[in-house]
């Protein structure tokens, strides 16, 4: 058994580094056969999985938050290597979907003898994605946050983002077309969900199974600022969905067009602007999950 550990250093401020250390000393103990590489900047876990995917390696592992999960499965597109993940990130929203535990042994003892499953993938403007896609406010929190993260840390930097762009955002017809279902007017925000997650385990789209061949879309209609401010802490239990502006549907190939080019999230990552294509990639990825 040949496994290869992509680590992104600064993923969970550090965390990586000392769950890296703690692998490498297990792996040694058991005489497992495995290789290390650590990234050292913005992309290059896709890359370096790209290069590990033509079957030099049965398993590569992600070592890091979504962000780094979101490069590798990009760069094992094609490949025959199983994806296999060590949380250390600050979300961590795909290990949640696959229940795999965020406990280091517990994940490391899944990469090694856990059983392997095929899950669907989304692609959109050519990239895959297997949490959730979004268009609407919480896409331009995810803009304003990354602005905001180069005066101000981690979480401080989320909430300023959050309020800067609940203050200054303003709602923009959309045309969205759901297989043959067709939604015309202003949205506060789209979901498309893979995985049930996102946001550092908010639970947009509560009834997405990642193996179903289905999309499951959240749409939220147009609502005032102050509801729009309490309704995002429900979004975490997934209670949003109770709202009458909220709308739940499946469907495998979503269309979303805009008047103004509008931004797309990806995995947490800013990923282009309307108009977008979404499909459902069935059984796209192997993954490492516990046994039942």
């Amino acid at each position: 058994m040949s496994i290869l550990f992509i680590v992104n250093p600064v993923a969970g401020k550090g965390k990586s580094l000392e769950f890296a250390a703690y692998i490498e000393n297990t792996l040694k103990e058991k005489g497992i056969d495995y290789a290390m590489k650590f990234t050292t900047l913005k992309g290059e876990a896709e890359h370096i999985a790209k290069e590990a995917a033509d079957g030099t390696y049965e398993k590569i592992v992600a070592v890091g938050g979504d962000g780094t999960v979101y490069e590798v499965i990009n760069g094992l597109a094609g490949g025959t290597a199983a994806l296999g993940v060590i949380p250390s990130g600050t979300g961590n929203d795909f290990v949640k979907t696959m229940k795999i535990s965020p406990k280091l042994e517990s994940a490391l003892e899944t990469v090694l003898n856990g059983e392997i499953t095929a899950i669907d993938c989304g692609k959109v403007n050519g990239r895959y994605f297997i949490n959730v896609a979004s268009i609407g406010l919480d896409a331009e929190i995810v803009k304003k946050t990354e602005e905001m993260k180069k005066y101000i840390p981690g979480p401080t930097a989320y909430m300023a983002g959050l309020f800067k762009t609940l203050f200054q955002y303003r709602l923009q017809d959309v045309e969205i077309v759901i297989d043959d279902w067709v939604y015309k007017g202003k949205i506060t925000l789209v979901a498309v969900g893979n995985g049930k997650y996102y946001g550092g385990g908010m639970k947009v789209v509560p009834s997405a199974k990642i193996d179903d061949g289905y999309f499951t879309v959240c749409l939220i209609k147009p609502m005032s600022k102050f509801k729009m401010l309490r309704l995002l802490p429900t979004i975490f239990s997934g209670d949003h969905i109770q709202e009458s502006e909220v709308i739940i549907l499946k469907g495998k190939k979503i269309r979303v067009s805009s008047k103004d080019p509008m931004i797309l999230n990806t995995d947490g990552d800013i990923s282009g602007t309307t108009p977008a294509v979404l499909e459902i990639i069935e059984n796209r990825t192997s993954v490492i999950v516990p046994n039942k």
